[in-house]
């Protein structure tokens, strides 16, 4: 069902949470319980034709030093997003990101983000496309734009084919890439690390061939501008 837009008149903070928290889609990615909570993502379709996506969670927290009792997932997700942009990455357009926490409710977060037009998941495209020139186009932006996402001191950290997409042409005939779900991505000091675990992780979780394999890590090192131990092994 669609739903009209929320209107441009800017609410309190609390009543804008409560409007968004009051929308409903169809279910894409069940709740599923872990991190003492449930997280789950809706898709709702707009009035206007646009479709977001709506991670909403209740008591879906992490721990650190700086939060030791506890901060929503949705959280740092929304401050990775907003970081990585601004690195040139492309990832879904941030709408809302906010959370409420009230006594004997706990915390409830979401995440409001837009839906990536014309973008297909990286697994589905490779297993479909025969031409190598066309892979190696893409492998070669996915080096860069991941070359770009390290050396800006972040790391994915969860980097699975199904959370890479692939807009096959995009602006100026080349291919784009865009990368989903952060709510693991984490600031590193070492990008060379960072460039290790994230790339393994990419090839344990996709179906890359040997050559393809050799195609990503040369792009790769030749936009790093250097040679990464361990990543040719």
């Amino acid at each position: 069902m669609a739903v009209d837009w929320l209107g441009s008149v800017e609410p309190r903070a609390d009543e804008e949470f409560r409007r968004f928290w009051s929308l409903r889609g169809d279910w894409v990615e069940a709740p599923n319980r872990r991190r003492g909570g449930v997280s789950g993502v809706q898709r709702v379709q707009l009035m206007d034709g646009r479709q977001l996506y709506l991670k909403r969670q209740v008591g879906h927290l992490y721990r650190s030093l700086r939060h030791p009792f506890g901060r929503p997932t949705a959280l740092r997700e929304r401050d990775a997003l907003l970081a990585i942009e601004g690195l040139g990455v492309r990832v879904p357009h941030l709408v809302y990101g906010g959370a409420s926490h009230r006594p004997g409710n706990g915390w409830q977060a979401l995440l409001v983000t837009e839906a990536l037009e014309g973008f297909i998941e990286f697994g589905s495209w490779y297993a479909s496309q025969p031409d190598e020139r066309a892979r190696h186009l893409v492998l070669q932006q996915l080096a860069v734009t991941l070359c770009r996402l390290h050396q800006g001191g972040w790391q994915h950290g969860c980097l699975y084919a199904k959370h890479v997409f692939v807009r096959p042409k995009g602006e100026g005939g080349l291919p784009e890439i865009a990368l989903l779900d952060l709510e693991k991505a984490r600031h590193r000091l070492s990008s060379k690390r960072a460039a290790r675990r994230d790339l393994w992780q990419f090839r344990r979780h996709s179906s890359l061939s040997e050559a393809d394999w050799k195609c990503l890590i040369y792009g790769y090192e030749a936009a790093f501008g250097s040679a990464i131990k361990g990543l040719r092994s």
